[in-house]
């Protein structure tokens, strides 16, 4: 039986690293299409303060270079990868179904629409963005992930939910959740210029239908679970400060320490 896992918490490093110990414990073993079994579960995450520093988990990073997150903000907020889109050499990004959704010869900016729609009707249950076009993604090999983003303001809090269909939860939620939190704050801050009130950051709630480890990083998920059953979460985590400085001083080295 496949488990449905709840994890709640304060910070984004504290809630996804407890996500990846739970999937570890209680995820089953399952084949997948890539010719890999994984550990898999349905999770459920809830970040009470997104905006909460420390934002930055270090296990998060360790993938490939630091300087990937900012590269992945970028994508998902600035659209610096659309033009491969546009060149064919991508099916999609993020950006560009968020942001300038194709259907019907028409161009949509649903995250404009989200911010629209809250500013007239704050409680208004329809301030959605979908990023899945049945005519593109059933036929290929790697269809988004993410599914949709719904947005509902709460008192004087947006409060965002993000759906995914499937979920690489040691090396991807991460820098999924930072981004879409950062997202999050984006449409909070529009709303306020709209409103002409300040709208707070709330809950972000984060939904994955399929969310694993491959078997290929088993062994290094081992060694990760250990730490974070051993040591305190604040010997793994880094302000936004703290990455910045980090990040700094990595590519002034690689500058030959000028």
């Amino acid at each position: 039986m496949l488990p449905v896992v709840l994890v709640e918490g304060r910070t984004l490093p504290e809630v996804w690293e407890r996500s990846v110990v739970e999937v570890w414990r209680r995820g089953v073993v399952i084949d997948t299409e890539y010719g890999e079994r994984s550990r898999d579960c349905v999770m459920v995450m809830v970040i009470r303060d997104p905006m909460a520093e420390p934002r930055i988990h270090v296990g998060g990073l360790v993938v490939g270079r630091l300087e990937d997150l900012d590269e992945y903000v970028g994508e998902v907020l600035r659209g610096t990868r659309d033009h491969l889109v546009r060149l064919g050499k991508v099916p999609y990004t993020y950006h560009e179904r968020l942001f300038r959704y194709e259907a019907d010869s028409a161009v949509i900016d649903q995250i404009e629409y989200i911010v629209d729609k809250l500013s007239r009707a704050p409680y208004s249950r329809r301030a959605q963005a979908i990023t899945w076009k049945p005519w593109v993604d059933t036929g290929i090999d790697d269809p988004p992930c993410l599914q949709r983003v719904h947005c509902r303001v709460y008192g004087e809090r947006l409060v965002m939910q993000a759906m995914w269909r499937s979920r690489d939860a040691f090396k991807a939620a991460f820098m999924n959740m930072y981004a879409l939190t950062l997202m999050q704050a984006l449409i909070a801050r529009r709303l306020s210029e709209r409103l002409g009130r300040r709208v707070e950051v709330g809950e972000y709630v984060d939904i994955s239908n399929s969310y694993h480890i491959y078997e290929s990083d088993w062994r290094r998920v081992e060694g990760f679970v250990r730490r974070a059953q051993s040591e305190p979460l604040r010997r793994r985590v880094w302000t936004t400060e703290q990455y910045a400085k980090y990040k700094g001083v990595l590519n002034r080295l690689r500058a030959g320490g000028r």
